[in-house]
């Protein structure tokens, strides 16, 4: 792809995505490369498809885009069948049973819906968090500030008392130096999910992760205590936006209110980078539909107090074309297997 059509392709992406796009875009698919994934790529001009493919025990292959396919609906005469077929032939070839997809709303899955003739079915769960939170970042410091729960705001002013230092690193920074903020990462990665009981990527994702990134997209934040990191972050910066992917904190010093003073400070770096928006990442608001991100409930309300009259951005969720129907057959009925199994053993 010449640089004109990567220039083309990001700023079709960036208009056409409610979060920026950045989980369609080539640097996420070289990352996913150097992860060892097999992917794929069909663009058009009112289409874009980036395809991981994932491979599970026993029922084999499938197909799956995040956050994509980016379609853009410009009138009823715009049609995509050629692109899906495309996809769909492509799926076929390299023996795949289904393609998971996340349409960015209902119309964009409807438009899908009329131009493929496969069954599609909503996925037994969702890839990504079906709900993100999502803030405007163009109004000044002194305003943001002003917009913030009083305690989310009172915490900031907490972390910069007790001193706490936060920097940020490039994801290519050499030697030493490097080694020091990912291994800190990975350590306050595992105390984390091991205070919360929740599941991480594991470490191999993370420094893949960090290799795979120009120096200027990918940063590593960085909250220092009494000369400790304490708390650490992951921002990624793909044009108008800038996404917290992951975040860490350690068991010592939770008082000083690090992870606070951690997103302010990229919020205010975002700002004079260019950005419009911050991409808080995945919420779950109460009442939403087919949520399966659980381990978001307490974190909803640490994101939500930076700009508490926002509103979540919610998406229809992950839905399956089915391409081999026997395969298809078979993975959903191992998973209503296993969630029997899980049910009984709570």
């Amino acid at each position: 792809m010449s640089m004109s059509d990567e220039m083309k392709n990001f700023n079709f992406i960036q208009r056409n995505s409610l979060d920026g796009g950045f989980l369609q875009s080539q640097e996420w698919r070289k990352f996913q490369e150097n992860a060892g994934k097999n992917t794929f790529y069909i663009e058009e001009n009112n289409f874009s498809a980036s395809i991981l493919e994932h491979t599970l025990p026993i029922v084999g292959k499938y197909f799956y885009l995040p956050r994509g396919p980016v379609i853009r609906i410009m009138n009823h005469e715009v049609r995509i069948k050629d692109e899906m077929r495309e996809m769909i032939e492509l799926a076929k070839k390299n023996k795949i049973g289904w393609i998971r997809i996340e349409p960015a709303n209902n119309n964009v899955l409807e438009f899908i819906k009329e131009n493929v003739s496969e069954k599609i079915v909503r996925a037994p769960h969702d890839m990504q968090p079906k709900e993100i939170f999502v803030i405007n970042i163009e109004k000044n410091p002194e305003n943001l500030l002003a917009e913030m729960k009083p305690k989310t705001r009172y915490n900031i002013g907490v972390a910069k008392k007790k001193r706490v230092i936060v920097t940020s690193h490039s994801s290519l920074a050499t030697g030493e130096e490097k080694d020091k903020y990912v291994e800190e990462f990975l350590r306050l990665t595992n105390e984390m999910a091991v205070r919360n009981g929740i599941a991480t990527h594991p470490e191999n994702y993370y420094r893949k992760m960090l290799e795979s990134f120009p120096a200027e997209i990918l940063k590593i934040y960085v909250a220092e205590y009494e000369g400790k990191i304490i708390a650490s972050n992951l921002v990624l910066y793909y044009g108008k936006y800038a996404t917290y992917l992951h975040g860490a904190s350690g068991n010592e010093h939770r008082n000083v209110m690090a992870p606070f003073l951690l997103q302010w400070q990229a919020i205010l770096d975002a700002k004079e980078k260019g950005c419009e928006f911050y991409d808080f990442g995945g919420v779950q608001t109460p009442g939403t539909s087919h949520q399966m991100h659980s381990d978001l409930v307490g974190i909803t309300n640490f994101k939500l107090g930076f700009s508490p009259h926002m509103k979540p951005i919610e998406f229809p969720g992950s839905f399956d074309i089915v391409v081999n129907s026997r395969a298809y057959a078979l993975y959903r009925g191992l998973q209503r297997a296993k969630a029997i199994v899980e049910r009984f053993r709570n």
